[in-house]
């Protein structure tokens, strides 16, 4: 189910604070994606189980947009301006050893 900008802002720190025992953000790795499968668990290599990690969907690429702009500001690793217009979901994943940041 799409949601708004503020409220996957809140339940992104939500996660990193509760399911991720927090940490820096430049701990973490956000990006915007139309395919998780694909960008998150195929370029990014972010296993399945035992990683912190969380995805959800936005309402229109211009909030994920936003979104991803807040945590970038605030830190994290990643980059703007990727994606297009179907790229709706926004994914943060915990940077270790058995993930890659950047993919082409």
């Amino acid at each position: 189910m799409a949601k708004n900008a503020d409220t996957i802002i809140q339940e992104i720190y939500d996660h990193l604070v509760n399911g991720c025992n927090g940490g820096n953000y430049s701990d973490y790795y956000i990006g915007i994606t139309k395919d998780i499968d694909e960008r998150l668990f195929g370029a990014h290599k972010v296993p399945k189980k035992g990683h912190c990690y969380i995805y959800r969907e936005a309402i229109n690429d211009t909030d994920a947009r936003t979104i991803e702009k807040y945590y970038l500001d605030k830190g994290m690793h990643g980059g703007d301006g990727g994606g297009d217009e179907e790229s709706v979901y926004v994914y943060v994943f915990k940077i270790s050893n058995d993930t890659v940041e950047q993919t082409s």
